[in-house]
């Protein structure tokens, strides 16, 4: 048995890799990867994906690895960033559906192209109780960071508290291979009607992308062995 996590943004890939020192890695068209072995990092064989940001790699690196690996699970992990007033920073997110947003239909009905991108997520075979169970709900994804404008029609269409950049193509593309999918990701930061804490501020998001990907790390440790089970 496999299990493949992947990493979209540079920022996550280096703060994930700072948890593997000296880890040997090798190359995909999309970007670096490596392996850890059975009984290392948990239990089973775990390859780490770098796929790149936005929906494109996102889309092209799912495909890459179900086609190549076949791995048992599919794992995302990264940071999103949280509607001021909807949530606050730090949460960890165990996302149930997405929505792919930035998508505008003009010659036909803007709601069915919104809906054929919209993707929810089979959690059902989830053993429960998991350790440290978190917060779940939708996220909204687009190939931009959120826009102040656009929050209050996220918030009324689709009850949003949290966007990122690839959630939408990974989730879209697991279903369509029918893999089982879990997307994993914490609020980096916040965005509210006056602008992004983090916009004009990289090293803010840098540093708050570490804390996340090692809290992510540490879940992903624990949750690994209490899913085991389910996908024998």
């Amino acid at each position: 048995m496999k299990l493949v996590v992947l990493i979209s943004a540079g920022a996550e890939w280096r703060a994930l890799r700072t948890f593997f020192p000296g880890q040997e890695v090798a190359h995909s068209p999309f970007g670096e990867w490596f392996e850890s072995p059975p009984g290392t990092f948990c239990p089973v064989a775990v390859m780490f994906f770098h796929g790149g940001w936005g929906k494109i790699s996102a889309a092209a690196t799912v495909q890459y690895v179900l086609d190549r690996f076949q791995p048992a699970l599919l794992i995302n992990l990264g940071t999103c960033g949280g509607f001021e007033g909807r949530i606050a920073t730090g949460t960890l997110l165990l996302v149930e559906k997405t929505i792919v947003y930035d998508i505008f239909e003009q010659m036909g009905d803007g709601d069915a192209a919104l809906e054929h991108y919209a993707t929810g997520l089979d959690l059902s075979w989830l053993p429960g109780p998991l350790p440290a169970p978190l917060q779940r709900g939708l996220l909204v994804s687009a190939d931009r960071d959120l826009l102040p404008a656009d929050i209050p029609w996220l918030v009324s269409r689709f009850q949003a508290v949290a966007a990122d950049w690839e959630s939408g193509a990974i989730a879209w593309v697991a279903q369509k291979n029918h893999a089982r999918c879990l997307i994993l990701r914490g609020v980096s930061d916040l965005v509210s009607s006056g602008g992004g804490e983090a916009y004009g501020n990289l090293d803010l998001f840098r540093q708050r992308t570490a804390v996340i990907m090692g809290q992510l790390i540490v879940l992903l440790k624990e949750w690994i062995p209490a899913l085991l089970p389910a996908l024998e």
